[in-house]
């Protein structure tokens, strides 16, 4: 089996190659550096450019299907060109690639893209299913929603579409947990607000796994990514401080200061989306992280020594 990866370098991206490669799948990556195209045996690298619309067709040849992670971070501030690229990155990389599908003749039979959570209203209440209709006002919101429509077009093309809404990732290498534990281990910790908003999380290993699963077992539709037990941000500061052996003391950061200092990306952190991950358990994926404290106890647990 082959795969083509595009953000293969990036958090979930290398966790992804690494454990594609280590159950034998060879994998084709695009880049849109040429300095990072390597070609070993079962990883080989392409070229590409969405905002030019340059990509080397090559990528495609004996490819079962694509891995679609390409898109720049929402964790810089939104200014006005940064919120253009956030949603041009995505929508650019979906339609190019959809281009290079309809005018080569190719193999691929599914396209398993990452969406987030951000899609679902913030909700002190509700328990998002993948059925939910509405979708947030906010800046995220309107980005994963035509995020999702760009690779919806896939089906045109016969191509399955597997759409995997992610949560907050748990890692040790970078993304949201390093830097909520930052303060914490600085003795400046604090919940977000009133710490009610809940936190729907994944560890990045059963993150990559349910790529997996999901690609040998050909889902089509959506699949919300989280574990089964989200938990209040509250919670979730404790437990990263818990593990890491350090105490909170400072009441909750109220709104304004993080406005002051995110601008509006500091809705991020008081935004609260209960989501339900049961499609995926019922659909046969079985995670290794339930549980925060286990995930926590895996990622931090050399720190904690």
């Amino acid at each position: 089996m082959k795969i083509l990866v595009t953000g293969a370098t990036g958090l979930v991206g290398k966790e992804l190659v690494s454990l594609l490669l280590q159950n034998g799948i060879s994998v084709h990556y695009l880049t849109t550096s040429k300095r990072k195209i390597e070609g070993e045996p079962h990883y080989q690298g392409f070229y590409w450019n969405p905002e030019t619309g340059v990509i080397d067709e090559n990528c495609l040849l004996g490819v079962d299907a694509i891995v679609h992670l390409a898109g720049a971070s929402i964790a810089k501030r939104w200014t006005k060109a940064n919120k253009q690229e956030i949603l041009e990155s995505r929508i650019f990389t979906s339609n190019l690639l959809y281009k290079a599908l309809k005018d080569n003749p190719n193999t691929v039979k599914q396209i398993i893209s990452a969406s987030a959570i951000g899609i679902y209203p913030s909700s002190y209440e509700t328990i998002y299913t993948e059925e939910e209709t509405k979708v947030s006002a906010s800046f995220l919101g309107t980005v994963t929603e035509k995020w999702e429509e760009s690779v919806d077009a896939f089906h045109r093309l016969n191509i399955k579409v597997c759409k995997l809404r992610i949560g907050i990732v748990l890692s040790e290498n970078g993304g949201a947990l390093t830097q909520m534990a930052k303060p914490i281990k600085s003795g400046i910790g604090a919940p977000f607000g009133n710490g009610k908003q809940m936190q729907s999380w994944i560890h990045i290993h059963d993150l990559a796994a349910i790529f997996l699963f999901a690609i040998q077992n050909q889902w089509n539709g959506v699949f919300n990514a989280v574990a089964p037990h989200p938990v209040t941000n509250e919670e979730l500061t404790k437990s990263i401080a818990k593990t890491i052996d350090k105490d909170i003391y400072l009441p909750g950061i109220p709104k304004f200061v993080m406005q002051a200092i995110l601008g509006e990306m500091h809705i991020l952190l008081y935004e609260s989306q209960q989501v339900s991950s049961q499609k995926v358990l019922d659909n046969g994926f079985q995670f290794k992280y339930k549980i925060l404290e286990k995930a926590l106890d895996d990622l931090l647990k050399k720190e904690a020594l």
